[in-house]
């Protein structure tokens, strides 16, 4: 048997949990939100990264779909609401292969049925517009984590690709936390700026999640994680779940990405820009600097220094498909998975391991924030606090 076929083997028993995907995002830029347009009970290979045949063939069993919307998107809360609008109408569309799941235990029971359980994810705690009734209108509505926050700050807490504000979490980002706790809403630290992730572990009283972030020691982005955060996970009982985007995992891709942007810059457009000229640029940029290409083996470098500093038990695998453009060799959509275990088992990992990495930790972490949550919804009740009344401000 090939490292490959054990891996499928595995995986019919595991699947994996991914814990970050933005198929929502990209149905509504790409589709207006309309199923019959791009139709994912087939192969959409030209269009996205994700469809039910290659989660099928990837061995997918529970994903977190992102309901992403930009920080800078007008009425951010009403967007949120459509992208939980177009999960739910997936899953009524696509009932045999997609299971609705808000508990560890509705995972189990899709698995048991052989369907993929589905949870949301809110990227950006700009979802919430500081708000703590609307943190709590997306958890009845089925929102199991929140990003703090995304690319930019929030009003109480840092992201790891902004300017520092709040020095990490504010008195309101804390009480955020603490709500989460309560509602049983796992607190996800991708996005923050390490300050950020160091208040949220000091404040929380369950799991926390990193739903697609990799090692900084590795590849040195912000977005990753540092090795004396992922040090703390032993004994918060969270779990890092490695990201695939190259720009992230590679350090080659972060040294050409900040030259592209450079080159951008210099002649007087925003790093970001998408324009016909923009893009010109960018073109003529990659001809004279070929892209450095991420691989299987760039992913598992990660997972191998990830599991040395936390250890197996805190690791998962959140590969941020049709949230980026690019993507590593043998990881090109979400049929790749079997290659990253084939890659894991050539390196020594063994079956129990493996187990872990794909369903059993990320299954335990929200079975542990349940559990948390059960016990303080018997002692506190919902908080009504505001940013003004513990920040003093209104943003």
């Amino acid at each position: 048997m090939t490292s490959v076929e054990a891996a499928r083997e595995l995986l019919r028993e595991f699947p994996v949990v991914d814990g970050h995907n933005d198929l929502p995002w990209a149905l509504r830029k790409a589709a207006g939100y309309d199923l019959d347009k791009l139709d994912i009970a087939g192969h959409q290979g030209a269009h996205l990264h994700t469809d039910i045949p290659r989660l099928r063939e990837g061995g997918v069993g529970a994903q977190y779909w992102s309901v992403y919307v930009p920080a800078e998107q007008p009425e951010p809360v009403a967007a949120t609401l459509e992208q939980i609008d177009c999960v739910r109408r997936m899953l009524a569309r696509y009932p045999a292969d997609l299971a609705p799941a808000l508990t560890a235990a509705d995972m189990e029971t899709a698995r048991g049925d052989g369907r993929i359980a589905s949870l949301m994810g809110a990227e950006g705690g700009h979802s919430i517009a500081n708000s703590l009734g609307t943190l709590r209108g997306l958890h009845a509505l089925g929102v199991r984590y929140m990003t703090l926050t995304h690319n930019s700050n929030v009003d109480w807490a840092d992201s790891a690709t902004d300017e520092p504000r709040a020095g990490g979490l504010t008195a309101f980002g804390r009480e955020v936390v603490r709500e989460m706790n309560r509602l049983g809403m796992l607190v996800d630290l991708s996005h923050v700026a390490p300050t950020t992730m160091r208040d949220a572990l000091d404040t929380s009283e369950a799991p926390v999640v990193f739903s697609h972030s990799s090692a900084r020691a590795v590849c040195d982005h912000p977005r990753n994680i540092p090795d004396d955060v992922l040090q703390r996970l032993p004994a918060n009982g969270g779990v890092a779940m490695v990201t695939f985007v190259p720009k992230f995992v590679l350090q080659a891709a972060v040294d050409w990405t900040a030259a592209a942007d450079e080159n951008l810059r210099a002649h007087g457009l925003h790093h970001l820009d998408t324009s016909p000229e923009a893009m010109k640029l960018h073109r003529a940029f990659e001809e004279r600097n070929p892209r450095p290409v991420a691989t299987v083996s760039t992913v598992a470098d990660h997972l191998d220094h990830m599991r040395e500093v936390a250890g197996v038990d805190h690791l998962g695998i959140g590969g941020d498909y049709d949230g980026t453009a690019f993507t590593p060799d043998g990881l090109s959509d979400v049929s790749g998975y079997p290659n990253l275990l084939a890659e894991l088992l050539d390196r020594g990992w063994s079956r129990t391991d493996l187990a872990k990495l794909t369903w059993r930790n990320a299954v335990r972490v929200l079975d542990a924030a349940e559990s948390v949550a059960r016990g303080l919804q018997a002692t506190r009740a919902p908080s009504v606090a505001t940013i003004e009344s513990l920040d003093g401000t209104d943003g």
